[in-house]
């Protein structure tokens, strides 16, 4: 039995649901989640490499935090918006299998580079690409699934981010060490193009709207009216910082923690690459995962769970935080480092799913490109290159620890100011997801 109502055309003539099955749905969601991994395979690759690139391109930490943050995000975020509007009115399915091209074959591109300026305008190019990534996935989704289990589907979604996490650094780690990084780039860039064809065959672009309660809703919303229904809710404005704030100390992890390895304790890529493909690949899948769905469970009882629940990791992080920058041993660090790995994407499933509860359905890439905005250039654009400043303003005084003392001083502090504003968000949930416009 479908869970999902009949439709009907503005003339009254019914429309075939294409996700009418459960088959249907998963498939989907489960392809969604492969390009989703794509997505950080490519974005990953970049930081189990950079000691190596650093060397061959004889770079600075700030240009290193500059390639994996600031000057990717700000084209990613720049064009999100645009993509996402697009996305509002076109056919997700297609402007998703284009941006897989674009974001796949500028990875590969990464490989072919002969210096830094180069190699930058290649960081755009993938930036660019995966700007198309999640906003039109998103608002597929929520026309997939109806609100009771989006938290669960976006999460699952969602591990998408780990698994090509793991996968970047467990490819690179390896590739690199026995081909070298430019041959890493060209192999794991391809593939995604082969991906975007069977994407563009094999997915129907769903009915909008179908699970909500104006059916297939208004032919469009402006951008100002999503922007003003968004930041009129306190909710949202509290929970896109906080997801900022999160997003700050994952990516700054995520991106700067192979070479802190290296630098302190001498480790390989290889070895690294494997360690970190476990602990924030497998684990940061568990997270999310979990995070949707036990949220999904305990909101029957209380909304408020969307909210409570990313603080409460948050500030079970804090301390362990504080141990993996100050432990004395790589493998102590490794071992630390396992709960971060978990919990650091525990928010973004309940972040995306109560966004999407406060606008309406042709209103949704949009408010996933403007919350991704904020998480990009927040925690992907701000975490890595104020870590490599850092780094760089402390190398006189700290030497070759300068990374590790960049990290303690910068990732514990930031990761408070989250959890209190996720627990700020939940003050005012119920009304606003009670208030969301048809």
């Amino acid at each position: 039995m479908s869970d999902v109502k009949p439709v009907v055309s503005p003339e009254g003539i019914p429309v075939s649901n294409p996700y009418g099955s459960s088959r249907a749905q998963w498939y989907a969601l489960s392809l969604l989640t492969v390009v989703y991994a794509f997505n950080f395979i490519d974005r990953q690759l970049l930081a189990i490499l950079q000691e190596d690139i650093k060397a061959d391109l004889a770079l600075s930490d700030s240009q290193l935090g500059l390639l994996t943050g600031f000057a990717f995000a700000i084209f990613y975020v720049s064009a999100g918006i645009p993509i996402a509007r697009w996305a509002d009115r076109g056919n997700r399915r297609d402007i998703l299998a284009l941006s897989l091209v674009i974001w796949s074959g500028m990875t590969a591109v990464c490989g072919l580079v002969q210096n830094y300026a180069q190699l930058l305008l290649a960081r755009v190019g993938v930036g660019i690409g995966e700007a198309g990534g999640s906003p039109p996935s998103h608002s597929i989704i929520s026309d997939i699934f109806p609100p009771n289990r989006r938290a669960t589907a976006i999460g699952v979604y969602s591990t998408g981010l780990s698994i090509g996490i793991l996968f970047g650094f467990l490819a690179g780690g390896w590739l690199n060490e026995f081909f070298g990084w430019r041959t890493a780039f060209v192999v794991v860039g391809l593939p995604g193009v082969a991906l975007a064809v069977v994407l563009r065959l094999t997915l129907a672009e769903p009915i909008r709207g179908i699970h909500d309660a104006a059916g297939q809703g208004p032919e469009s919303s402006s951008f100002g009216e999503a922007l003003g229904v968004l930041f009129s809710r306190p909710t949202f404005r509290h929970m896109a910082l906080a997801g900022g704030l999160n997003a700050f100390c994952a990516y700054a992890t995520a991106n700067w923690m192979a070479s802190y390895l290296i630098r302190s304790f001498g480790m390989s890529t290889g070895e690294i690459g494997t360690w970190l493909a476990l602990i924030i690949g497998l684990g940061g899948a568990v997270g999310v995962l979990g995070g949707g769905m036990l949220a999904d469970r305990l909101s029957a009882r209380d909304k408020r769970w969307y909210t409570w629940i990313p603080a409460l990791a948050g500030a079970i992080m804090i301390p362990f935080m504080l141990l993996v920058y100050t432990a004395t041993t790589g493998r102590a660090v490794l071992l630390l480092s396992i709960i971060p790995g978990v919990l650091f994407q525990v928010y973004l499933a309940t972040t995306v799913a109560t966004t999407h509860a406060v606008v309406s359905p042709r209103m949704r890439a949009t408010a996933s490109a403007v919350l991704y905005l904020i998480l990009n250039i927040v925690g992907l654009g701000l975490g890595s290159w104020v870590i490599g400043s850092l780094s760089d303003a402390l190398a006189d005084s700290k030497g070759s620890e300068s990374l590790r003392y960049a990290l303690l001083y910068t990732l514990p502090p930031v990761m408070t100011w989250s959890a209190l504003h996720y627990w700020l968000a939940g003050r005012k949930l119920r009304e606003d997801i009670a208030r969301a416009p048809d």
